[in-house]
């Protein structure tokens, strides 16, 4: 049991996880017909969302373009509850599993008002450059380079140079 313990709380080797989200995507892959796509479900809330201020995103050029990606759940009206929500919800509640059997859960204080200007700028920021780029890197990288697509080895490319930025710009202005 002590072994257990050890080996839940201590870090894995990356290689492991590599191997595990591999047979994971393959699992989905088999399971759902569809690769690992995570801001799928989110833009099936905004479709939602919007709908229900009264706007008609479904018109709009963007939306008539993915439209017949999600036709079935639009039709249905399952913007709320479908694969995608459910792929979402089961990556977070893993996530704070895997944090709680880590012991690692713990609240953070704000230290500064710039760390919350920074956080929901780079969270508008990341959104909105998913959608250009029609997905996120698990849609686009994890669930591309199995498929031997291009896309995915330039995503790569260009999500390590711009997290190598990020991390320059963080440094200089929160230090």
């Amino acid at each position: 049991m002590e072994n257990i313990k050890k080996w839940i709380k201590k870090p894995w080797p990356y290689w492991v996880g590599g191997i595990l989200l591999g047979i994971l995507n393959i699992i989905l892959l088999w399971t759902t017909g569809t690769s690992w796509h995570i801001t799928s479900g989110f833009l099936l809330w905004a479709v939602g969302v919007l709908q229900w201020l009264g706007l008609e995103p479904l018109k709009w050029e963007y939306f008539t373009y993915l439209q017949h990606n999600y036709q079935s759940i639009i039709e249905n009206n399952n913007l709320f509850i479908n694969k995608y929500t459910i792929l979402n919800m089961g990556t977070v509640i893993g996530a704070l599993i895997a944090t709680l059997l880590a012991s690692q859960f713990k609240w953070k204080k704000i230290k500064d008002k710039k760390q919350v200007l920074f956080a929901l700028l780079g969270g508008v920021m990341m959104g909105y450059g998913t959608r250009l780029a029609f997905g996120c890197s698990v849609g686009s990288f994890f669930s591309g380079v199995p498929s031997f697509s291009l896309h995915a080895w330039v995503f790569g490319i260009f999500i390590t140079l711009g997290a190598w930025i990020g991390v320059k710009i963080i440094i200089k202005f929160l230090s």
